[in-house]
């Protein structure tokens, strides 16, 4: 099984589909929303699935559907691939953040900390910086950064220390050596979730992933039409908070601003006053649906 898609029938009603509208899927993954949108799709429709991840590329392949057209790129490329395609706007705009069950289950990507592989975790594994190069050229000022502000870590400044005492012996080359390296800074019995927390950070910064989300949220509220739906489903706070201030003031960080009349001056409005959870039986069935948080929001 690649993925569950969480809350997914919620997410494809949030899009409000017309039949022949234009829609997109900027993380396609093993494809389960994007199947889900091509069923209410009429003849006329259309849908664009983005994913830089090779395993998702392969999944786009088995969908024989001249209504599909899978785009090889990360989401922060949007627009930029939506004119290469000749589309200035779209009715809708569906995104699942965060690593799908499937990278997290295979073990030589390096995600998850229940398997000894080398440290990896590029969601795109043709380029960019791996966790292992990370964590052996951060200085201990960066380590300290990125494991306080995404993993949200107590001890942040005494794991970034550990990090740098460990690799001058030898490089951190594996997730075993990189755990060992902080075995004595975890607390007792909560091993497992410190451990989740440093994967975590070292993710976020290799994937540039508050970043990326910025640009395609600034991006996505530019490409839809008025009155079209943007999607967005989110599994940590930092992303959520993201979203929310995005979709409540316009930008990411500070208040709304105002036209000379009072008026908020904001691309989106709100749909979902509170985000949508799962219910406890998909958390049963799905334990990651725990922490989803999915935002609605329409163009004005």
């Amino acid at each position: 099984m690649y993925h569950n898609p969480v809350l997914l029938d919620a997410c494809v009603d949030g899009l409000n589909i017309h039949p022949e509208g234009i829609y997109v899927d900027v993380t396609f993954g093993g494809g389960g929303h994007s199947k889900a949108i091509l069923s209410r799709l009429g003849d006329k429709g259309r849908l664009f699935g983005f994913d830089q991840d090779p395993d998702a590329k392969l999944n786009a392949q088995a969908i024989d559907d001249k209504r599909l057209t899978f785009v090889d790129a990360n989401f922060r490329l949007l627009q930029k691939y939506l004119r290469l395609y000749g589309l200035r706007q779209v009715d809708g705009i569906l995104g699942d953040l965060g690593v799908s069950s499937h990278q997290f289950d295979t073990p030589e990507r390096g995600f998850s900390t229940r398997f000894d592989a080398q440290l990896d975790m590029r969601m795109n594994p043709r380029g960019g910086l791996s966790a292992r190069e990370l964590v052996n050229t951060y200085s201990a000022e960066e380590l300290h950064r990125i494991l306080g502000m995404y993993g949200e870590l107590q001890n942040a400044k005494t794991a970034a220390a550990a990090i740098v005492a460990a690799r001058a012996n030898q490089p951190i080359e594996t997730v075993n050596d990189l755990k060992q390296s902080l075995q004595r800074y975890a607390p007792r019995g909560k091993e497992n979730k410190y451990f989740a927390q440093v994967f975590q950070a070292l993710r976020i910064e290799v994937n540039d992933e508050m970043g990326a989300l910025q640009e395609f949220l600034t991006q996505a509220a530019e490409v839809l039409k008025p009155s079209g739906r943007l999607v967005v489903m989110s599994y940590h706070s930092l992303e959520d908070r993201l979203v929310k201030n995005f979709i409540g003031k316009g930008k990411f960080y500070g208040e709304v601003e105002k036209d000379l009349f009072g008026n908020d001056l904001k691309p989106l409005q709100s749909i979902t006053r509170k985000p949508l959870e799962a219910s406890p039986e998909e958390i049963a069935q799905n334990p990651r649906a725990r922490s989803a948080k999915l935002r609605i929001a329409e163009k004005l």
